[in-house]
């Protein structure tokens, strides 16, 4: 992907938008915009949603894994979505396990809280000529299992 990117980009107007379909996760989101991509649309915050996956600045938590079953703290400390203000990683656990369409709301929330969270940093780097920075901070640890 980021070879078209890269073969695609010098042939593309400069004063118009540069969208890039489908394209899903945080680091590929960083990736791209390095490569002057300026929008994307993609389904991942939602469908990993619904399967227990929830994006967070430390990484990828399955909420599923057994570890946490009794975990009493938020998905993010440093997420102010409703879930992460209200519920705990067990209970969020318990909801996916008992079946409950909550768990799959909870989850679409948080990672749409979270993409949109990761657009206005984006944003922000950019704007403060500090986009290097955080690419190199992020990249990587926003693959990660946690």
């Amino acid at each position: 992907m980021y070879d078209i990117i890269d073969a695609v980009e010098p042939h593309m107007p400069q004063d118009k938008p540069r969208y890039l379909m489908g394209v899903g996760t945080p680091s590929n989101i960083i990736e791209a915009v390095s490569r002057g991509v300026d929008f994307f649309d993609c389904v991942m915050p939602s469908r990993n949603g619904r399967h227990g996956k929830l994006f967070t600045w430390e990484g990828t938590v399955n909420i599923l894994n057994q570890k946490y079953e009794t975990d009493p703290s938020p998905v993010s400390e440093s997420c102010g979505c409703p879930c992460c203000r209200s519920f705990t990683k067990a209970y969020l656990r318990h909801l996916f396990k008992a079946d409950e369409v909550l768990a799959l709301r909870l989850s679409v929330l948080h990672n749409l809280w979270f993409y949109n969270e990761l657009m206005q940093k984006l944003r922000d780097a950019l704007d403060a000529g500090t986009f290097d920075e955080f690419r190199e901070k992020y990249s990587g640890k926003l693959e990660q299992r946690v």
